[in-house]
């Protein structure tokens, strides 16, 4: 059985990659080529906002948002507690403190209250400015869009969302990827909208901010690749992702779909025995993990081991809260106990999720689980 079934993937449209790829290979455009500029445009209307850059990582994608708006030292940018470590690394990059905040248990986002506790103590403090809030559409559900966008608008902070795992998704219908500011997605093979290697993208409705972009993801272009008028970075999406993502991108909603629906039903036959995602209303999860959670440590490894025993994978996202990781000793800016982040990360474990799980397997699965934890 596999976590995320990519090979499945593949030998369902085979014929769609293969005469994609190939069409790259005879072009021989492999940089910046007409599948890039024609993806860029079919993200965007997909998103729903003006602008797309693609750029070579999600954590570029990051970085260069934060270039964009010169963030730097003595800037505080608030990201939640419990996510990839790559949210809070490219504060870190760019000479910013990341602060962290803790999270809401039944969504596992950045809880909109803590957020505000964390801006009025950094502004109380006065040693460092407010300036950005990273939100997260941890597992593929979005954040809680509509309280910190308030907290932004009050406090006078950028909005920056963090789509790596949530592209898809969606409130209403308005689409992940359309709340922020700046919005970041990854194309990391494992995410919802993958290709077959590393890949990001950028989106704005702010035309000065999108050319801005676009000098930063090529050594900080002026008139044309020689003329180099700022600092930037090499961070492009070479054109086979591009074509890969294209093909991907035509079945990227019927996959959701069919996600969705395997979530349902393991919270069918799970709803009980552990706890198991809360979809808040009207939020549509593009479904990056399906993760429950256990009673403690001790349950957790009953159960990947009941799992490992029958050939089922899982995975613990993420074993260590941002605030504990080693890289940001000398820069912690402390503001909360992190209680809920410090008590997810002892209890949370991620099983398969992908549109080809049959119901036999999820019912194979959730009854390992149900007896593991009887």
């Amino acid at each position: 059985m596999q976590f995320r079934d990519l090979r499945k993937q593949y030998e369902l449209h085979k014929s769609d990659f293969d005469a994609a790829i190939e069409s790259v290979l005879q072009g021989t455009d492999f940089i910046h080529g007409k599948k890039v500029v024609e993806l860029e445009k079919k993200l965007a209307e997909y998103v729903g906002v003006k602008h797309c850059i693609t750029c070579a990582n999600g954590t570029d994608a990051l970085q260069l948002a934060l270039m964009t708006w010169n963030i730097g030292a003595g800037d505080a940018v608030f990201v939640p507690d419990f996510t990839f470590f790559s949210s809070g690394e490219v504060v870190s990059t760019v000479g910013a403190i990341p602060v962290f905040v803790d999270i809401s248990e039944e969504t596992f986002n950045i809880n909109p209250k803590k957020l505000e506790q964390a801006i009025k103590k950094v502004k109380t403090d006065g040693k460092l400015v407010p300036k950005v809030v990273v939100a997260v559409d941890l597992f593929g559900q979005p954040a809680d869009y509509q309280e910190i966008k308030r907290i932004c608008k009050e406090y006078g902070l950028l909005l920056l969302e963090d789509g790596a795992q949530g592209f898809g998704g969606r409130i209403g219908t308005k689409k992940v990827c359309s709340f922020g500011d700046i919005s970041t997605t990854s194309f990391f093979p494992a995410k919802p909208l993958g290709c077959y290697g590393d890949g990001g993208a950028v989106f704005t409705d702010n035309d000065e901010w999108a050319a801005l972009l676009r000098s930063l993801c090529v050594h900080g272009k002026g008139e044309d690749k020689y003329d180099n008028v700022r600092i930037g970075m090499n961070s492009r999406l070479d054109t086979i992702q591009a074509a890969v993502l294209d093909v991907k991108l035509g079945f990227l909603d019927e996959d959701l779909e069919a996600c969705d629906k395997v979530a349902k039903s393991y919270s069918e036959k799970l709803n009980g025995s552990v706890g198991v995602p809360e979809i808040r209303n009207s939020y549509f999860s593009a479904w990056a993990q399906y993760t429950i959670l256990l009673k403690d440590s001790d349950e957790r490894d009953k159960v990947m081991k009941a799992l490992k025993d029958e050939g089922i994978p899982s995975n613990i996202y993420y074993v260590k809260p941002m605030h504990k990781q080693c890289a940001f000793v000398d820069t912690l800016y402390t503001v909360d106990d992190y209680n809920v982040t410090t008590d997810i990360c002892r209890r949370c474990l991620s099983l398969p999720m992908h549109p080809y799980l049959e119901e036999d397997d999820i019912r194979r699965i959730t009854d390992v689980i149900n007896e593991a934890v009887k």
